[in-house]
């Protein structure tokens, strides 16, 4: 394939109106300004991102206009796409603002924020925030309440007897809007969003009288259909420690490593074929698996590090003895502490409440010994291993 033919078919879904209306587009030359959104409702991109930002890469590398639009303005309406309840809360801009810090550091893994035909951030809060009232009730005039609520989440909760929330039928045309105030020429995002892009595609006919193009993604998700995401509480985000983002790859269902390969990673579609192929014919789907951490290792971070998370994984995990590079935190020799605090202290929880959960739950030991007291006082000693869940280490020096 050459890397247009790629770019339209590699992890792509649907082209609207057609791949060969857009092909026919990207073969004349022209350039085109095209953009994803990402509403900060969390402060981590996960590798379930890592589809359309690799995507936005390739339309980069051909000389594209890409725009990596942070939702601060539609987040606030709170996007439905996929949520069978309604939200508790709603964020606010400054809460959104504050989520999205660490939005560009995390992208420019993937996507180039510098050089010759660098990414353009935007925020969508600094237009959606200024609409007035006259403008919003013109948006809200080209579309029906009956075209509002189609949406299959909207009409199972109608069925169920949930409340459908006003402010969350209006996401689209706030998503819509974003095309005609950037006057894009193209929109991608994952299938969930396919309503939502659409909408800005009849807009930007309306307001700009010019196509716009919508490419939607696979999302990524096991044989279930359950997604690798934050919502689903499996995130393996991309700047989690090497070692526990290696480890946390190895612990996704075998279902999903090639649609992997495919969806997040440079393997060629021949050798991701080979894979396929050899897994159907019985080869362990461990192999893989080791193949696609170490791959996203790579990717994310460097050679070293990839190198160094597999071995860490091979020797904790595989060979069932500690690594070698244990983390050390300093203590006082014979100084009680509670193991609360160690924890909190160390930096291997959140909060110390996420510490007792998890020693409640059985994924502390000390030494080898299963501790499940939370309220346990421990007396520190040169040389105690610390083990918490399947990837956090310390020693204690």
């Amino acid at each position: 394939m050459d890397k247009i033919e790629e770019l339209l078919t590699r992890g792509v879904d649907k082209i609207y109106p057609s791949k060969q209306h857009l092909e026919k587009i990207l073969r004349s030359g022209k350039r085109l300004k095209l953009y994803q959104g990402f509403d900060p409702t969390g402060t981590q991109l996960h590798i379930g991102h890592m589809v359309g930002l690799r995507k936005l890469k390739q339309f980069q590398d051909l000389g594209h206009h890409v725009i990596f639009l942070i939702g601060d303005g539609t987040g606030q309406a709170g996007d439905p796409s996929g949520k069978l309840t309604a939200r508790d809360r709603f964020l606010t801009r400054e809460e959104l603002r504050n989520n999205a810090i660490d939005y560009v550091k995390q992208a420019q893994k993937i996507v180039c924020f510098e050089g010759k035909n660098k990414a353009e951030v935007m925020f969508n809060g600094d237009w959606l925030n200024q609409l007035t009232f006259i403008k919003i009730l013109d948006l809200f005039g080209r579309f029906s309440i009956q075209q509002l609520i189609e949406r299959d989440m909207f009409q199972k909760r109608i069925k169920e007897g949930l409340p459908v929330n006003l402010r969350e039928s209006i996401y689209p045309i706030l998503q819509g809007y974003d095309s005609v105030a950037m006057g894009v020429d193209l929109e991608i995002g994952g299938t969930d969003q396919t309503f939502n892009m659409l909408t800005g595609r009849e807009l930007v006919k309306e307001f700009l009288d010019k196509e716009k193009y919508v490419m939607t993604l696979p999302l990524l998700t096991d044989s279930a259909g359950r997604k690798i995401g934050k919502t689903e509480g499996n995130v393996i985000s991309l700047t989690a420690e090497p070692n526990n983002l290696f480890g946390m790859v190895m612990n996704l269902p075998d279902d999903i490593i090639i649609k992997c390969f495919v969806l997040i990673t440079d393997i060629s579609i021949s050798e991701i074929d080979m894979y396929k192929n050899e897994i159907n014919n019985g080869a362990n789907p461990m192999i893989y698996k080791k193949k696609l951490a170490f791959t996203l290792l790579k990717m994310l971070y460097t050679d070293k590090e990839a190198k160094s998370a597999q071995e860490f994984f091979k020797t904790t995990f595989q060979e069932k003895r500690l690594p070698i590079d244990i983390p050390s935190y300093k203590i006082k020799e014979g100084e009680k502490i509670k193991i609360l605090d160690l924890l909190y202290e160390a930096k291997m929880v959140k909060s110390k409440s996420e510490a007792k959960r998890l020693i409640l739950s059985g994924a502390l030991t000390i030494d080898g010994q299963k501790i499940s007291d939370p309220s346990k006082q421990l007396v520190s000693k040169k040389g105690i291993s610390i083990k918490l869940g399947k990837h956090r280490f310390i020693k204690l020096v």
